[in-house]
């Protein structure tokens, strides 16, 4: 036996099958992967659980089903949309800062194109929601310099004059972070208005998904209830005639009526910051955002009022980006106003 052989480390059976499924699927290499889908394969079962459980004791169920099929279809298609949501939001994209300085860089670069060809006419590009607009011979002089310059005049542009660079630099990244915006250690990626990473879905939480998020919490929240009602309503009808499937009923049951309380507190703490324009980010680490330390902590310095923060989360999400500069110290002054009856009479909160 030679040294070699005895000091190389030795390889159990279930090393060679593990290295080719890591081939074949190479998600699964990364730990972190691995765990992101175990936990989403947990929280699936425990759905199918449920609901399995439910049709396998209940009898009268499926009788009913047979009586009236439109309660049980309703019933069902609740959980399949609950489950198409849940992927749907935990695929998505919160919105990755480099994602967006590309999008600027690359949209600028054709308006510029544009803008000397025709003249020194003001060029502007628009994406979605925002509007990157420079005049011509400075658009010519930034982009001569480097790739991310218009980038960093557009960010730069969304601060207050002389805010320094390194406040708004992402020491991993190395970009420059628009307001509201924040590097997730979970992903290694900045996130367009960062609320938080969720672990449950692997993914993060930010301005391109916080709408999906949303409606997966209200779904799965009335999917959770709807299911309590039909375990109380099997166990009033059948309580006492076989005692081990009342005590598995009655154990999931009250793990049941927990997550519900948990999704509902949640529902509304989501629905709280969406009326105020915030985030779980700026709402808890409020005296820890440099831009946010100076302000009252009961004035909302993005909030545009109920009615346009609904309009703006729900409605004004076909673009891909939008970028909200900070506010004037007018805007801060106003907002921190306290409200009078007349406030009251011309709908100032919204």
């Amino acid at each position: 036996m030679t040294i070699a052989s005895m000091c190389s480390p030795t390889r159990s059976p279930w090393d060679q099958p593990m290295d080719r499924c890591f081939r074949i699927f190479p998600c699964l290499a990364d730990p972190g992967r691995r765990s992101s889908l175990c936990l989403k394969l947990a929280l699936v079962t425990i759905h199918l659980i449920y609901a399995g459980v439910l049709f396998l004791f209940d009898g009268d169920l499926i009788e009913n089903t047979k009586k009236e099929p439109w309660y049980t279809a309703l019933y069902l298609l609740l959980f399949v949309v609950t489950l198409i949501q849940y992927f749907a939001t935990s695929l998505s994209s919160p919105g990755y800062v480099l994602d967006a300085m590309m999008t600027v860089n690359d949209n600028t670069n054709v308006a510029y194109k544009k803008a000397s060809d025709t003249s020194s006419q003001s060029a502007s590009s628009r994406n979605g929601s925002f509007v990157v607009s420079m005049e011509g011979n400075q658009l010519g002089r930034s982009l001569s310099g480097s790739s991310t310059t218009s980038w960093s005049k557009l960010v730069a542009d969304l601060y207050p004059l002389g805010s320094p660079i390194r406040t708004w630099t992402c020491t991993y990244c190395n970009v420059e972070q628009p307001p509201r915006a924040k590097h997730c250690h979970d992903c290694d990626k900045c996130v367009l208005q960062f609320d938080h990473h969720c672990v449950w879905l692997g993914n993060c939480i930010g301005q391109g998904n916080h709408c999906k998020f949303w409606w997966y919490l209200f779904e799965d929240t009335a999917l959770c209830l709807w299911t309590g009602v039909l375990y109380i309503s099997y166990l009033k009808a059948h309580i006492t005639r076989v005692w081990w499937q009342d005590a598995i009923l009655i154990l999931l049951l009250i793990t049941l009526s927990v997550c519900l309380i948990f999704l509902l507190l949640l529902l509304l703490f989501h629905s709280y910051l969406i009326l105020t324009n915030q985030t779980t980010f700026e709402l808890v680490r409020r005296r820890r955002i440099h831009y946010l330390r100076g302000i009252p902590e009961r004035v909302h310095p993005f909030s545009r009022g109920v009615r346009r923060n609904l309009y703006y989360f729900c409605c004004a999400r076909s673009a891909v980006y939008r970028f909200e500069p900070l506010p004037t110290p007018q805007e801060i002054e106003e907002r921190a106003r306290s409200y009078t009856c007349s406030d009251a009479l011309t709908c100032r909160c919204c």
